[in-house]
């Protein structure tokens, strides 16, 4: 069951994060962010009325407060380091955040066996790889890496922390509901301020809230998919390993490499399509083992 939710939440982020990419080229990422989000808050709050879930109200739920606010800081450090580039740096580098929960499933008790172990070590190697890093041209900002290094932190932290949220199936719907109001609080703020210095919330291409109106499926699919992925996450960790649950669902990057390939037609450079399949001995190795 823990490889099931997890290799599920891979499969949601991935999707996620490659919508949310599309989104932005058309429309500023906070309000991608934003308005992705307040469309899962709407969701998710009728799905606890409707399960009873405001009943299971309880100290947890400032995990999910947490998860709240460290998910948009390290959303948009992540998008801050992708501008400063180059993006085949930033990407893999993004996804060792992996190292948190992986951490955290050691410190409380998981012990992995040995073939799990070299799974493990498969997998986020292929991990980084699958982000296409660049082995040469210019040097990296440092800046750049410092807000890779905080976004990977707050990534891998939203992990551990939704996974401790609830352990009920109504709990979980109540924990998520409230990270998600949190990070439509936080990411709201931060577009308000952004907007005052002088940034902009709409599409500068003239279509303005048109384009939002036209975006919002994708923007619900993309609010969805990232809460459906916390969902099963916190359910993959709950049920088994939080070492092995936190790698297979790193596997993300993999998803979003393969949807860029299908949708777009993008080429995967060899040193993708090599991570792509350690990723996938990774995964059986950690299933096995």
């Amino acid at each position: 069951m823990t490889a099931l939710f997890a290799l599920a939440t891979a499969l949601l982020w991935g999707l996620a994060d490659f919508g949310g990419g599309l989104l932005t080229r058309r429309m500023p990422a906070l309000t991608v962010v934003v308005a992705s989000q307040s469309i899962a808050v709407v969701v998710l709050g009728a799905v606890v009325i409707a399960t009873g879930g405001w009943t299971e109200i309880g100290p947890d739920l400032w995990y999910a407060v947490g998860a709240g606010v460290v998910g948009p800081v390290a959303m948009l450090a992540f998008y801050k380091a992708l501008a400063l580039g180059p993006m085949g740096v930033v990407s893999p580098l993004g996804s060792l955040g992996v190292i948190v929960p992986v951490s955290v499933g050691l410190l409380i008790g998981d012990r992995p066996g040995l073939l799990q172990f070299a799974g493990i070590g498969v997998a986020v190697l292929g991990i980084v790889l699958a982000g296409g890093p660049e082995l040469r041209g210019a040097p990296v900002q440092r800046q750049a890496v410092l807000l890779t290094l905080v976004a990977a932190f707050g990534f891998g932290s939203v992990m551990a922390l939704i996974a401790e949220a609830s352990s009920t199936l109504t709990g979980l719907f109540l924990a998520l509901f409230v990270q998600r109001v949190t990070n439509v609080l936080v990411g709201g703020g931060a577009l308000v301020v952004s907007v005052k210095r002088g940034g902009r919330a709409l599409p500068e291409d003239g279509g303005g809230m048109r384009v939002v109106w036209a975006a919002l499926p994708a923007l619900a699919f993309v609010g969805l998919a990232d809460v459906a992925a916390n969902g099963t996450y916190s359910i993959a960790a709950q049920n088994g390993p939080v070492t092995i649950a936190a790698v297979l669902a790193n596997l993300y990057p993999v998803v979003t490499a393969l949807a860029a390939r299908g949708v777009l037609k993008e080429r995967l450079r060899a040193v993708q399509a090599a991570g792509a399949g350690l990723a996938l001995v990774g995964t059986v190795l950690l299933a096995t083992g």
